[in-house]
């Protein structure tokens, strides 16, 4: 039985979803006002494990994410730019697209743009007004009185607010924005303005899929006051509003900071695409707990490099098309894992342990060997792993390390000439030096692996 951690009582709780064999999903998605960063990439990589486990156990997943195409952020960096809001915004959702294709994410049934349901937030506000829970400002912005909401802050327990009463309306959130001239805007009940940031989610949830619904996911950051607030104002809206699940990923981090645009902190998923191969950045940002905050260093892709290098070298020479599974025991394991509330940890160590198994088999020239592997295969890719050919993998991920960790050119040009010097020696059999050069190399921190054509050098 699944059991999964629920944020709203701090309590791992059995997962039964509402509707039999069904789960509605949403996830706060990105405000599209910069290129994504792998803090980004924890987030939603940790959700696509989570939905992939689902669809594994057997549920028909509607998955919903929106994203937010108008904010004063983009409204900001457009006028910085010099460029239109729609070209910003086209361009960047169109870049996070990619980026979230080569991370391999599973689509989301529904990805609306808040610029595409402003009827639907407009028809929403209205609603808190008629329910007397909103009111126009001063200055022409509406906004919900949180006064009217009498367990606001229960939720997400904020004990500052447990005498609502008497709480002045400073601390009230804005439903929509009065635009300013030169400002972009849509014609409204109240005039030209722009949805506020927490209002969009509600309505854009509400559309598509209904009052009712299994899990509410997003990262850490948004507890409060942005979950809290959708809350609220669903609750004063729908009276029968129910999420049962709310699911938070812990933040990158990166200096003791949250890793994000705005701290300029950030690395863009691009770039870390191009040093590395997607499932080892997978294999990192799912490397701690999800719940968890998760550091990053310098030297965080390398383990993980040889980690998955560790798993495809034991599936190397293994049938991929073996349809009889062995390793029960290391199935129970990794399920037991992932039952409780997706111990990825655990799920680790059993993959780890099954490629050490499967290693062993090979020594012995067991014909089981296939079987495990297939076992091996079936376990990562619930993960989204192991996915590729073994060689090609292998292949492929030989030189990254060295080329991505350390920019000094010198380094490189010492380490290629050692490493010519020592193979020409290993090709005249003058053992005596190629040791030599090889304690060298050991004494640079890296690890040797010789081939019958080459040598293998990658960091311990």
């Amino acid at each position: 039985m699944l059991k999964i951690f629920n944020s709203i009582n701090n309590k791992k709780e059995k997962f039964i979803s509402i509707r039999k064999n069904k789960v509605n999903i949403y996830v706060c998605g990105v405000t599209v006002y910069d290129t994504c960063h792998i803090g980004h990439g924890r987030t939603f990589i940790s959700f696509d494990m989570i939905i992939r486990y689902l669809i594994y156990l057997g549920y028909k997943i509607n998955y919903v994410r929106n994203i937010t195409d108008i904010d004063d952020k983009i409204i900001n960096k457009s006028y910085k730019k010099k460029i239109s809001i729609k070209k910003l915004t086209k361009n960047n959702i169109l870049k996070m697209k990619k980026d979230f294709k080569n991370l391999n994410l599973l689509n989301p049934n529904k990805e609306p743009l808040v610029t595409n349901n402003i009827q639907n937030i407009i028809k929403l506000i209205i609603k808190l007004l008629k329910n007397n829970n909103a009111y126009i400002s001063y200055n022409g912005d509406v906004l919900f009185s949180i006064k009217t909401y009498k367990q606001y802050g229960y939720f997400f327990k904020k004990k500052e607010y447990n005498n609502i009463n008497n709480l002045d309306n400073k601390i009230d959130f804005v439903l929509w924005k009065k635009s300013n001239i030169n400002e972009p805007g849509w014609l409204s009940p109240w005039g030209i303005g722009r949805p506020g940031w927490h209002i969009e989610c509600s309505a854009i949830y509400n559309k598509y899929l209904g009052t009712k619904i299994d899990i509410h996911g997003g990262g850490q950051d948004l507890v409060f006051p942005h979950n809290e607030n959708e809350i609220a104002q669903s609750q004063c809206a729908f009276k029968n509003n129910i999420i049962n699940y709310w699911m938070h990923i812990g933040m990158l981090m990166i200096d003791n900071e949250k890793m994000s645009k705005s701290k300029k902190n950030d690395f863009k998923i691009k770039k870390m695409l191009n040093n590395y191969n997607n499932e080892i950045i997978r294999c990192f940002l799912l490397s701690r707990h999800y719940r968890k905050p998760l550091i990053y260093k310098n030297n965080s892709l390398i383990k993980y490099t040889n980690i998955l290098r560790f798993m495809y070298k034991s599936l190397q020479n293994t049938n991929p098309n073996v349809k009889t599974l062995l390793g029960k025991t290391f199935k129970k394991r990794f399920f037991e894992a992932m039952n409780d509330d997706f111990n990825i940890s655990e799920s680790y160590s059993v993959l780890l342990s099954l490629s050490k198994e499967i290693n062993i088999l090979k020594k012995k020239q067991s014909s089981k060997v296939h079987n495990f592997a297939a076992r091996l295969r079936q376990l990562g890719k619930i993960l989204g792993l192991l996915n590729n050919n073994p060689d090609i993998f292998l292949k492929k991920i030989i030189k990254k390390p060295l080329q991505t960790k350390n920019k000094k050119k010198f380094y490189y040009k010492y380490i290629y000439k050692i490493n010519k010097i020592r193979n020409y020696y290993r090709t005249n059999k003058n053992w005596k030096i190629a040791d030599k050069m090889k304690n060298k190399l050991i004494k640079l921190n890296l690890k040797i692996e010789d081939n019958i054509n080459n040598t293998i050098l990658y960091k311990k």
